[in-house]
Formats: structure tokens, C-alpha cells, sequence
């Protein structure tokens, strides 16, 4: 994953989100070496890539468990 991270950014990418599903955690990295990690009790925001946006990590894990 660290290869590709670099691969992003220097493609052009402003923000790379790792998502563990078994942790239920996101890692948001705005660098290919400067990340923050987020857990349930916090709200994923799309920073300067998707300004505007913003989801509770927990509702997002929740609706990825569902099937309809």
C-alpha cells in the first residue's frame, strides 16, 4: 500500500483513505507519509478532493453491512 500511495500523489492525488474493515477504522493520509487515523466516533471528511462531504464513519460501516 505504500507504493501505490506514492503512485497517487504523484499522480495528482490530495487525499488517499485506507479503510480497515476489521478495525473499522479510516486512515486518511493527505501525504504519501503523513496520515491521521480516524475510528467510529468520528465524521470522514473530503477535505480539498471532495469538498462538501462528510459521513459518520459508524453510519458508513453500518450501510456497508447491510444488504438490500
Amino acid at each position: 500500500m505504500a507504493r501505490k500511495r506514492v503512485e497517487y500523489f504523484v499522480g495528482g492525488s490530495k487525499l488517499v483513505w485506507e479503510v480497515d474493515p476489521e478495525k473499522r477504522t479510516v486512515e486518511v493520509y493527505t501525504s504519501p507519509d503523513d496520515s491521521t487515523v480516524l475510528d467510529e466516533d468520528a465524521t470522514l471528511e473530503g477535505g480539498v478532493a471532495l469538498p462538501g462531504f462528510a459521513i459518520s464513519i459508524r453510519h458508513w460501516f453500518g450501510r456497508a453491512g447491510r444488504r438490500t
